[in-house]
Protein backbone atom coordinates (compact mmCIF):
# COMPACT_ATOMS: atom_id res chain seq x y z
CA UNK A 1 0.00 0.00 0.00
CA UNK A 2 1.21 3.46 -0.85
CA UNK A 3 1.44 5.99 1.94
CA UNK A 4 1.71 8.96 -0.42
CA UNK A 5 -0.61 11.87 0.41
CA UNK A 6 -4.04 11.52 -1.06
CA UNK A 7 -4.69 13.79 -4.00
CA UNK A 8 -8.26 12.64 -4.46
CA UNK A 9 -11.42 14.00 -2.86
CA UNK A 10 -11.95 13.25 0.78
CA UNK A 11 -14.13 14.46 3.59
CA UNK A 12 -11.89 15.72 6.38
CA UNK A 13 -12.37 13.11 9.05
CA UNK A 14 -8.85 11.90 9.80
CA UNK A 15 -8.47 8.53 11.43
CA UNK A 16 -4.97 9.21 12.75
CA UNK A 17 -3.39 6.92 10.15
CA UNK A 18 -1.31 8.09 7.18
CA UNK A 19 -3.35 8.96 4.12
CA UNK A 20 -3.33 6.30 1.42
CA UNK A 21 -4.06 6.98 -2.21
CA UNK A 22 -7.08 5.03 -3.47
CA UNK A 23 -5.91 2.95 -6.42
CA UNK A 24 -7.09 -0.24 -8.10
CA UNK A 25 -4.34 -2.09 -6.24
CA UNK A 26 -5.56 -0.71 -2.91
CA UNK A 27 -9.16 -1.55 -3.81
CA UNK A 28 -8.29 -5.15 -4.65
CA UNK A 29 -6.29 -5.62 -1.44
CA UNK A 30 -9.39 -6.36 0.68
CA UNK A 31 -13.05 -7.27 -0.05
CA UNK A 32 -14.26 -4.33 2.06
CA UNK A 33 -12.41 -1.93 -0.24
CA UNK A 34 -14.04 -3.43 -3.36
CA UNK A 35 -17.47 -2.95 -1.80
CA UNK A 36 -16.87 0.50 -0.29
CA UNK A 37 -15.34 1.78 -3.51
CA UNK A 38 -18.30 0.58 -5.55
CA UNK A 39 -16.47 -2.11 -7.51
CA UNK A 40 -14.16 0.57 -8.90
CA UNK A 41 -16.71 3.28 -9.63
CA UNK A 42 -15.40 5.28 -6.66
CA UNK A 43 -11.95 5.42 -8.24
CA UNK A 44 -13.23 7.87 -10.85
CA UNK A 45 -10.88 10.88 -10.89
CA UNK A 46 -13.85 13.18 -11.50
CA UNK A 47 -16.86 13.29 -9.15
CA UNK A 48 -16.57 9.77 -7.69
CA UNK A 49 -19.85 10.14 -5.77
CA UNK A 50 -21.67 10.84 -9.02
CA UNK A 51 -19.85 7.93 -10.70
CA UNK A 52 -20.90 5.65 -7.85
CA UNK A 53 -24.50 6.83 -8.07
CA UNK A 54 -24.48 6.21 -11.84
CA UNK A 55 -23.06 2.73 -11.23
CA UNK A 56 -25.81 2.02 -8.68
CA UNK A 57 -28.46 3.26 -11.11
CA UNK A 58 -27.01 1.10 -13.90
CA UNK A 59 -27.01 -2.02 -11.68
CA UNK A 60 -30.59 -1.31 -10.63
CA UNK A 61 -31.75 -0.72 -14.22
CA UNK A 62 -30.02 -3.82 -15.59
CA UNK A 63 -31.23 -6.14 -12.83
CA UNK A 64 -34.78 -4.82 -12.92
CA UNK A 65 -35.01 -4.96 -16.73
CA UNK A 66 -33.26 -8.32 -17.15
CA UNK A 67 -34.83 -10.21 -14.24
CA UNK A 68 -38.03 -8.39 -13.24
CA UNK A 69 -39.54 -11.50 -11.63
CA UNK A 70 -36.48 -11.85 -9.39
CA UNK A 71 -35.75 -8.19 -8.57
CA UNK A 72 -39.07 -7.29 -7.01
CA UNK A 73 -39.45 -4.43 -4.52
CA UNK A 74 -39.26 -6.98 -1.69
CA UNK A 75 -35.97 -8.39 -2.97
CA UNK A 76 -34.60 -4.87 -3.41
CA UNK A 77 -35.63 -4.07 0.17
CA UNK A 78 -33.63 -7.08 1.40
CA UNK A 79 -30.64 -6.10 -0.76
CA UNK A 80 -30.78 -2.52 0.50
CA UNK A 81 -31.03 -3.60 4.15
CA UNK A 82 -28.20 -6.10 3.81
CA UNK A 83 -26.22 -3.60 1.74
CA UNK A 84 -26.61 -0.96 4.42
CA UNK A 85 -25.24 -3.29 7.11
CA UNK A 86 -22.45 -4.47 4.79
CA UNK A 87 -21.68 -0.83 4.02
CA UNK A 88 -21.22 0.03 7.70
CA UNK A 89 -18.49 -2.60 7.93
CA UNK A 90 -16.85 -2.02 4.55
CA UNK A 91 -16.81 1.79 4.81
CA UNK A 92 -15.45 1.70 8.37
CA UNK A 93 -12.66 -0.67 7.34
CA UNK A 94 -11.85 1.15 4.10
CA UNK A 95 -11.91 4.57 5.77
CA UNK A 96 -9.52 3.31 8.44
CA UNK A 97 -7.21 1.81 5.80
CA UNK A 98 -7.28 5.00 3.68
CA UNK A 99 -6.64 7.21 6.70
CA UNK A 100 -9.83 9.25 6.13
CA UNK A 101 -13.06 8.15 7.74
CA UNK A 102 -15.34 9.29 4.88
CA UNK A 103 -13.08 9.29 1.85
CA UNK A 104 -14.58 10.48 -1.43
CA UNK A 105 -13.68 7.22 -3.18
CA UNK A 106 -16.07 5.32 -0.91
CA UNK A 107 -19.34 5.28 -2.86
CA UNK A 108 -21.21 2.27 -1.50
CA UNK A 109 -23.38 4.72 0.44
CA UNK A 110 -24.47 6.40 -2.81
CA UNK A 111 -25.21 3.03 -4.42
CA UNK A 112 -27.45 1.86 -1.57
CA UNK A 113 -29.18 5.26 -1.37
CA UNK A 114 -29.99 5.47 -5.10
CA UNK A 115 -31.38 1.93 -4.95
CA UNK A 116 -33.63 3.05 -2.10
CA UNK A 117 -34.87 6.03 -4.11
CA UNK A 118 -35.50 3.99 -7.27
CA UNK A 119 -37.31 1.20 -5.42
CA UNK A 120 -39.72 3.65 -3.81
CA UNK A 121 -40.39 5.22 -7.21
CA UNK A 122 -40.88 1.79 -8.85
CA UNK A 123 -42.14 1.58 -11.53
CA UNK A 124 -40.56 4.73 -12.90
CA UNK A 125 -39.87 5.70 -16.48
CA UNK A 126 -36.43 6.84 -17.62
CA UNK A 127 -37.24 10.54 -17.22
CA UNK A 128 -38.39 10.05 -13.63
CA UNK A 129 -35.24 8.05 -12.89
CA UNK A 130 -33.12 10.87 -14.35
CA UNK A 131 -34.83 13.38 -12.07
CA UNK A 132 -34.38 11.02 -9.12
CA UNK A 133 -30.67 10.78 -9.90
CA UNK A 134 -30.40 14.56 -10.26
CA UNK A 135 -32.20 15.43 -7.02
CA UNK A 136 -30.41 12.76 -5.00
CA UNK A 137 -27.06 14.16 -6.17
CA UNK A 138 -28.18 17.71 -5.32
CA UNK A 139 -29.14 16.72 -1.77
CA UNK A 140 -26.04 14.57 -1.33
CA UNK A 141 -23.67 17.32 -2.50
CA UNK A 142 -25.33 20.35 -0.88
CA UNK A 143 -26.09 18.50 2.36
CA UNK A 144 -28.96 20.64 3.71
CA UNK A 145 -29.74 20.14 7.41
CA UNK A 146 -29.97 17.60 8.96
CA UNK A 147 -27.84 15.80 6.33
CA UNK A 148 -24.93 18.15 7.14
CA UNK A 149 -25.33 17.50 10.85
CA UNK A 150 -25.17 13.71 10.36
CA UNK A 151 -22.23 14.06 7.95
CA UNK A 152 -20.28 16.09 10.50
CA UNK A 153 -21.28 14.43 13.77
CA UNK A 154 -22.11 10.76 13.18
CA UNK A 155 -18.85 8.86 12.89
CA UNK A 156 -17.69 5.54 11.52
CA UNK A 157 -19.24 3.37 8.87
CA UNK A 158 -22.74 4.13 10.12
CA UNK A 159 -22.15 7.85 9.64
CA UNK A 160 -20.83 7.30 6.12
CA UNK A 161 -23.96 5.35 5.21
CA UNK A 162 -26.56 7.36 7.15
CA UNK A 163 -26.19 10.82 5.59
CA UNK A 164 -26.87 9.34 2.14
CA UNK A 165 -29.98 7.59 3.42
CA UNK A 166 -31.21 10.97 4.65
CA UNK A 167 -30.42 12.47 1.21
CA UNK A 168 -32.48 9.64 -0.32
CA UNK A 169 -35.32 10.49 2.07
CA UNK A 170 -35.18 14.15 0.97
CA UNK A 171 -35.34 13.02 -2.66
CA UNK A 172 -38.36 10.84 -1.97
CA UNK A 173 -40.01 13.63 0.02
CA UNK A 174 -39.58 15.95 -2.96
CA UNK A 175 -41.18 13.37 -5.29
CA UNK A 176 -44.06 12.83 -2.86
CA UNK A 177 -44.70 16.58 -2.73
CA UNK A 178 -44.49 16.82 -6.51
CA UNK A 179 -46.92 13.94 -7.00
CA UNK A 180 -49.34 15.35 -4.40
CA UNK A 181 -49.31 18.74 -6.10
Amino acid sequence: MSTAPDTGPATARPTGRPLVRPTARFMCSHPSHVIAQGFGSGLSPVMPGTAGTLFGWLVYALCTARWPAVFTPQVWALLIGAGFVLGIWSCARTGRDLGVEDHGSMVWDEIIAIWLVLVFLMPADFTTQCWAFFWFRVFDMLKPQPIRYFDQHVKGGFGVMWDDIVAAFYTLLLFAAWRAW
